[in-house]
């Protein structure tokens, strides 16, 4: 008997469901991975995905490909619902040749990305593919649709990328254009050329995980700004990251209920500031008092460890911090750190969320390595950043305040709202020591004992300079507070500031250092 035509096509979808079949799952779930539409499951709200291009095939016929079936040619797309928000996706099934792109994967993909454009929807990419379907040849021209709709999007709408399996070649310039990148421990592969490729042209021989793998691009490379231990914890980690974000930069990021009293003080921060300015302290600490529930996402957390850029809520509302880490390079700025927080900062700019800078800064790290690589270059891209930034800023010296670094943290003359600093606050173009090295050198210089002059010049350049007080006096400083009277200081400042107006000068854009 004939099939009635809803038979045959529940028939016909129920085999493309399969992907690559029994077989290719099987494999997939032996590697440790999910397979797309699995990952697809627990991203979504139940039963809200609606998929796109399930009946799409490939129009090619060289190479083999005539005989080769691909069911949704090896990516799916559509849209659901993440906590009720509507989100775009697509996954990459690698049960599918691969997860390749060939033509009418990229169009798929480029029709997704376009409608999520329009609709003012963000879009989360679930990264799982061997690269170009070399079989198509010229047809892999979409990767580059793919990064024109990637930098059309940049800014607008928030873009969320996951490594969750190889992503090599062009394809990885899709993830490293958007604004989160999350890679999967153990299994995520990327990098532009592969180690064959490698040995080919330079003679080196490294593996998969050595020249691509999650912790080289968390540690040492900065590409990415997670690490999820499973695909789910991955894709846990994309929702916690979405729900800081507006759908787009024409929305405010959503708002949540927050039990905590917003007037509480904290005491520990009045003793959290060693009495030996020599001694350090964790500033991931301070984040945790003064976030709401002592809850903060951090981004980028084994890259830079020099400075701390987290996302965090105070009074139910979406804030991003900016720290000097003392525990690391004794919180000095250099290149990577300038690198970490410009495109944060650009980051939560771009989509509404204001900035607290917590400043624990000697200044500048010094050495020649830093000088010949360009620090001026790379700290210039987080000065353009601070100051380009119109959301709230608010700037709080803790400790030390210290040169140019200044300049990073958001400063009185870089444009910040608010300047707070607490009793054990010290600013000066220098730290005491050295400060008094270059003042009173003809002093030192003629004492009959240099060292206790030199003793006597620096304690009285820090009596001076070393306290907030003479940064208050000329206004350089808004308020002295307290440090267990940060969060409802900060509550209260951003609250004030939550209509913000700036007016732009009429121009295309700035030209950022690079």
């Amino acid at each position: 008997m004939m099939s009635t035509p809803n038979e045959a096509f529940l028939a016909k979808r129920e085999k493309l469901l399969q992907g690559g079949g029994e077989a290719r799952i099987q494999k997939q779930h032996e590697k440790g991975k999910l397979t797309a539409r699995e990952r697809l499951e627990l991203l979504f709200d139940k039963d809200s995905f609606v998929e796109y291009g399930l009946f799409v095939h490939h129009r090619a016929t060289e190479f083999g490909m005539d005989k080769v079936d691909a069911p949704a040619d090896g990516v799916v797309t559509g849209f659901g619902t993440i906590g009720g928000r509507v989100v775009y996706a697509y996954a990459q099934d690698a049960t599918v040749v691969g997860g390749s792109l060939g033509e009418m994967h990229g169009i798929k993909i480029v029709r997704l990305m376009e409608e999520a454009i329009r609709a003012g929807k963000p879009i989360i990419a679930l990264n799982d593919s061997g690269g170009a379907r070399i079989q198509e040849g010229n047809d892999t021209k979409l990767y580059l649709d793919i990064f024109n709709l990637n930098v059309k999007a940049s800014g607008y709408i928030p873009q969320l990328s996951a490594i969750m399996g190889p992503c090599a070649g062009g394809g990885a310039y899709s993830p490293a254009l958007t604004d989160f990148i999350i890679n999967v421990d153990g299994t995520s592969r990327m990098f532009v050329t592969g180690p064959a490729v490698v040995k080919s042209v330079t003679g080196e021989t490294i593996d998969d995980e050595t020249l691509g793998g999650a912790r080289v691009h968390s540690r040492i490379s900065g590409v990415c700004h997670r690490v999820a231990a499973d695909d789910e914890d991955c894709i846990e980690q994309l929702k916690l990251m979405l729900s800081f974000f507006p759908d787009n930069c024409q929305q405010k990021p959503p708002v949540y209920r927050c039990a905590e009293d917003p007037n509480k003080l904290v005491p520990e921060l009045d003793t959290i500031i060693p009495e030996d300015s020599r001694k350090v302290f964790d500033v991931r600490r301070v984040i945790e008092l003064l976030a709401d529930d002592g809850f903060y996402y951090e981004i980028r957390p084994e890259f830079a460890q020099n400075i701390v850029v987290a996302l965090a809520r105070l009074d139910g509302r979406s804030v991003g911090f900016i720290a000097n880490q003392p525990l690391y390079k004794a919180g000095s700025m250099d290149m990577n750190a300038a690198d970490k927080a410009a495109q944060f900062i650009n980051l939560c700019d771009a989509f509404g969320i204001p900035l607290v800078f917590l400043s624990d800064v000697p200044g500048c790290l010094p050495g020649v390595d830093q000088e010949y690589a360009g620090v001026l270059r790379h700290g210039a891209k987080m000065v353009y950043a601070v100051a380009n930034a119109v959301v709230p800023k608010i700037a709080l010296t803790m400790r030390k305040m210290y040169g140019g670094a200044s300049a990073c943290m958001c400063e009185k003359g870089m444009g910040p709202d608010v300047v707070l600093s607490w009793p054990t606050a010290q600013s000066a173009v220098m730290g005491a020591a050295g400060a008094a090295a270059i003042v009173f050198r003809k002093e030192i210089a003629a004492s009959d004992d240099p060292a206790r002059t030199r003793a006597e010049l620096t304690a009285q350049y820090e009596e001076a300079f070393n306290n907030p007080y003479r940064k208050a006096a000329r206004e350089y400083t808004d308020i002295i507070i307290l440090p267990s009277e940060t969060r409802r200081v900060l509550i209260r400042c951003l609250k004030a500031l939550e209509n913000k107006q700036v007016e732009l000068l009429p121009k295309k854009h700035g030209n950022m250092p690079v």
